[in-house]
């Protein structure tokens, strides 16, 4: 089955979606989207695609196209992939699905009546290594603490920093650390742990009206989570699954690429597991994989999921005043 793809957005993280979808024989570049002629001729030079939108309501009724990669600012998703799916078109949209639960469920409902697949482009939770940690996680026993970090100085804080906001530190796009970073270690949390009964949030606030950085700490009865993300500082340390008989040491939660067990008898296992594709592969391949099946979505990167994590994250807004203009939007009313 060919499946005509065009891509919303024309930045790195795009180029590297088309980059990694070319080892995908079912998806072909069929189009690019920009708001401006220019911008998107560039960009279907670099890419090879050969049609080119300015208009996202040609590119929805377009019969030349069968799914889109969205990877527009936070604040747009919503808006494109609910237009995208009214016209039969399977949606990839990138991590965070949206600015609040609201338009989450707008979406997934969308996706339902409209019988197309809706996946949220969060890669972490479909890498091989994230596989063997799930695969393995009950030699550890049973598991009272769940720890991740992502903290990762942005290129753009300097430029913050001069005065200049750019698209990450400004709330109009529905950015800040916790939609951009947050979610890698919250996301794995949900699909291993499901939701949990209540959480404690705290944010370093920036003036432009988004988190620099900050923490959250999430209650699970019998055990609890860590999560602490950044884009003001940067942070070394791996993330860790503690059970009481071992922990799963990951060195980095957004992408892992090496993972362990070590046992509190001291031994130590390797369970390591080779990734041979483009980190970007595997999301893409699990998409491709779910639209040629009879089903709707998929079973790691569920609407379920997406839906406990964004309100996951929505409850750590209110609680350190992070708001976006797209909370008192008519969509999300």
């Amino acid at each position: 089955m060919r499946i005509k793809l065009a891509t919303i957005g024309t930045n790195w993280i795009t180029q590297e979606f088309i980059r990694a979808t070319k080892a995908i024989p079912e998806l072909t570049l069929t189009a690019v989207y920009s708001r401006t002629e220019e911008t998107a001729k560039d960009f279907a030079v670099k890419t090879g695609a050969p049609q080119t939108f300015t208009s996202l309501e040609e590119m929805a009724k377009s019969p030349d196209i069968d799914a889109v990669y969205i990877a527009s600012p936070n604040a747009l998703h919503a808006e494109q992939a609910i237009l995208l799916m009214n016209h039969g078109k399977h949606v990839l949209c990138e991590k965070p699905f949206a600015s609040n639960t609201k338009e989450v469920q707008t979406m997934i409902e969308a996706a339902r009546q409209n019988g197309v697949v809706l996946m949220e482009a969060l890669k972490t939770t479909l890498l091989p290594n994230f596989h063997t940690i799930r695969q393995h996680l009950p030699k550890i026993g049973k598991v009272r603490r769940y720890f991740a970090s992502y903290c990762q100085y942005s290129s753009r804080y300097d430029a913050y920093k001069q005065g200049i906001i750019l698209n990450a530190f400004n709330p109009a796009f529905s950015n800040g650390a916790l939609m951009d970073l947050g979610i890698y270690c919250l996301y794995p949390l949900v699909v291993l742990f499901g939701k949990p009964r209540s959480l404690q949030a705290n944010s370093v606030m920036l003036a432009s009206g988004v988190d620099g950085e900050g923490s959250i700490v999430l209650d699970y009865g019998e055990m609890d989570a860590v999560v602490m993300y950044s884009k003001i500082a940067n942070s070394y340390v791996p993330a860790e699954i503690q059970g009481e008989e071992g922990s799963i040491v990951i060195d980095a939660i957004h992408t892992p690429t090496k993972v362990e067990i070590r046992y509190r008898d001291g031994r130590t296992e390797d369970i390591t597991v080779p990734q041979e594709e483009h980190p970007m592969y595997y999301e893409a391949r699990e998409w491709v994989d779910v639209i040629q099946s009879d089903k709707y979505e998929s079973e790691t990167n569920s609407h379920a999921h997406s839906l406990i994590t964004a309100e996951i994250m929505e409850e750590a807004r209110k609680q350190t005043g992070i708001v976006f203009p797209a909370d008192q939007t008519t969509l999300c009313r």
